[in-house]
């Protein structure tokens, strides 16, 4: 998905990544009412042109005004491609993987086994990666944002740095009062994603699921089909069953980590990537005298790569394909390792 409360942004999602760099139509000049007025009839052709059905486009269009919120908040976005500190994963970890959050997942946790264990049968999604998910968006439910989806959108799409995404996202958006869901539900973050999981609207379209069988994708009110439909995403992006998404290691002190570069560039988030050494199994990296904290080694099979978010002399983490699931849904790689060590606190 993509741009949740705090404007993160990934793909056709929730649920894969896009830079907030991604290229687009030249900003328009005017950011005024008049501007956005103007623009509208353009929107209206695209969403008509798109199957949207005529008296859905009657009925949103005369209510939609320009949103400067909106989009004071997308360009107040950090993102400064010059930029190369990183910051330390420590205090992230502490303001995410927290007392307080770790409680309440494993409460929900509880509360949810009997639809959690149902959806692992069916997707391989693990359930405590289905809660942390879920903890991470929305505080399990707790802040799912107040903002008119699609008066966002079609600001967004008029201020047109990245027009293609968000027309088309508002266009989705118009899909979804389409199939039965209620205007006054699509509510959501500033940059356009909605429910219990952030679900951007193209990506609520493509993969929400209908988890207790009542005929609706509801991912707002639903707990069985937030959880189905997060699960289904995990699945579509290639969930591996049986791997964990990584462990915590130390590693030893002398370690040369100069044969250990990874030389690929990646198209998607090429500087999360770059943070991750190159791949080996888990019996290559035992060979290289890196020790587990906590949980034991996954087969030696497993491919895995190293990532020392606080640097050396910290505790790093060795990550298998499944943590590049979890960057699917966000690309951040202290959301994933939150992710990851929240799943691993609420199931333990």
């Amino acid at each position: 998905m993509w741009g949740l409360i705090s404007g993160r942004w990934r793909r056709g999602a929730t649920v894969a990544a896009v830079a907030l760099t991604l290229g687009g139509a030249t900003p328009v000049a005017a950011q005024d009412e008049a501007g956005f007025q103007a623009y509208l009839p353009q929107l209206r052709a695209q969403a008509l042109a798109a199957g949207v059905r005529p008296r859905t486009v009657e009925a949103v269009f005369p209510t939609l005004t320009l949103s400067t919120r909106t989009i004071e908040l997308d360009r107040a976005q950090p993102g400064n491609p010059g930029s190369t500190a990183t910051p330390p994963f420590a205090p992230y970890q502490r303001s995410h993987v927290d007392a307080a959050r770790i409680a309440r997942g494993r409460a929900t946790y509880q509360a949810q086994r009997g639809r959690l264990a149902a959806v692992e049968r069916q997707t391989g999604v693990p359930e405590s990666i289905m809660v942390a998910i879920w903890g991470h968006e929305t505080n399990y439910g707790a802040y799912t944002g107040n903002f008119d989806l699609l008066r966002s959108l079609a600001s967004l799409a008029y201020e047109g740095r990245r027009r293609d995404l968000f027309a088309g996202e508002f266009i989705a958006g118009l899909k979804m009062l389409d199939r039965g869901v209620p205007r006054a539900q699509l509510v959501g973050s500033w940059a356009g994603a909605t429910g219990n999981p952030q679900f951007l609207p193209s990506v609520y379209l493509r993969l929400g699921r209908d988890g207790d069988g009542d005929g609706r994708v509801d991912i707002w009110n639903s707990p069985a089909d937030t959880l189905a439909s997060i699960g289904n995403y995990f699945a579509n992006a290639g969930w591996r069953p049986g791997q964990p998404w990584g462990i915590a290691v130390r590693v030893p002190a002398g370690f040369d980590r100069s044969q250990l570069t990874n030389r690929l560039v990646s198209p998607r988030c090429p500087r999360v990537f770059e943070r991750h050494s190159g791949w080996k199994t888990m019996a290559e990296w035992r060979a290289l005298g890196v020790q587990p904290q906590g949980r034991g080694w996954p087969a030696d099979s497993v491919l895995a790569t190293l990532i020392e978010p606080d640097g050396p002399n910290a505790t790093a983490y060795l990550l298998t394909g499944n943590y590049r699931v979890i960057l699917d849904y966000n690309c951040s790689n202290f959301y994933a390792l939150s992710v990851g060590l929240l799943a691993d606190a609420v199931e333990g």
